[in-house]
């Protein structure tokens, strides 16, 4: 199908901005999936923003800081154009650095966003979120600090990521928050119970992660163990070996059938799903895919102009319930596994 060179747009939280309606996740040019070409990364982030994307996703805990140090030159270039996000929580211990410590603390808060300010190379960062929730903090002393960061010039809109229906009303009563980002696919439908309905109410932006499944709603690959290289992260998530990705890959079946009839991807049928979300369930929704090519780009953006029916929507309906296997090995992580 033809790539068009524009896409839509959506309020970024209650009286928020307005922000591409499709982003970019930015995690994989430099970590978790493999060995990535900075050139090719680079050229897709340009390409992304060409295209009307202005949301850039990246984190503190992506590769140890690394993947908001490559991000910074493209933000300096296009400050004004673009919405910079990124996440703090998981902290990397010294003596460790292969693990991740959930921490939501005053002092860590203040030193991760000095430290992300710094790599990012940016005077404020636009979407700042808490990308996990350590239990024995109270979330309304985590958002508290958070709303010190917004009064102090250095963060302007607050973010949750895996955060409960109630965590998300707690939080919200502290501080507004803009955006809750979850994962969200037709593999994954956890939210739809009771976050979704809570962000409705709140008026919070969903900006779903993994909308491709990991890119396994793309049909890229089918068996982790097998078609992935040692070191992609996807090798230990249970989804996607042994007879759970077996299972999984014949669900792609109703997924093919609706590709053919609009001469689609996968990729695209899959997203084109998740950006309907918004109008089946009353909500902005910004999802984020990741890519490294900008030609991938072109294609995850084409999947805004995808308008499936309500016999497709049926078809694919039963997909998320005949999953098998968990999207994490560890769900107590996930607003899923505290819900």
């Amino acid at each position: 199908m033809t790539n068009g060179r524009t896409i839509g747009t959506a309020a970024l939280g209650d009286g928020g901005p307005e922000v591409g309606v499709q982003g970019l996740g930015c995690m994989g040019m430099s970590f978790a999936y493999g060995p990535a070409d900075a050139d090719a990364s680079r050229a897709t982030l340009e390409r992304a923003l060409e295209l009307g994307v202005t949301l850039f996703d990246t984190a503190d805990a992506y590769g140890a800081g690394d993947n908001e140090r490559f991000l910074a030159p493209f933000f300096g270039a296009h400050r004004d154009e673009v919405v910079v996000a990124t996440k703090f929580a998981l902290a990397i211990p010294p003596d460790d650095p292969a693990r991740r410590v959930i921490r939501n603390d005053a002092p860590y808060i203040r030193q991760a966003v000095e430290a992300s300010l710094k790599r990012l190379d940016v005077d404020v960062i636009d979407l700042y979120y808490m990308h996990r929730r350590d239990v024995n903090v109270p979330i309304e002393e985590t958002v508290g600090v958070m709303a010190e960061l917004v009064r102090e010039g250095k963060v302007k809109q607050l973010g949750l990521s895996e955060v409960t229906a109630g965590e998300l009303r707690a939080a919200h009563g502290v501080h507004p928050i803009a955006a809750v980002q979850s994962e969200w696919s037709l593999f994954s439908r956890d939210i739809e119970a009771k976050v979704v309905p809570a962000a409705r109410e709140l008026g919070v932006t969903l900006v779903p992660y993994s909308p491709l499944g990991r890119g396994f709603l793309t049909g890229s690959f089918a068996d982790a163990d097998r078609d992935l290289t040692a070191d992609d992260f996807r090798r230990r998530m249970p989804r996607f070996t042994g007879g759970n990705a077996a299972a999984n890959a014949a669900l792609l079946e109703p997924l093919r059938t609706v590709a053919v009839a609009h001469e689609a991807s996968l990729g695209q049928i899959a997203l084109a799903w998740v950006h309907q979300r918004a109008e089946v369930h009353g909500l902005p929704v910004v999802p984020i895919p990741g890519t490294r090519r900008p030609a991938r780009v072109e294609e995850n953006t084409a999947a805004t102009r995808i308008t499936l029916t309500e016999e497709e929507l049926a078809l694919l309906d039963p997909v998320a319930e005949k999953v098998a296997g968990p999207r994490y090995a560890d769900m107590t992580f996930t607003s899923a596994g505290r819900e």
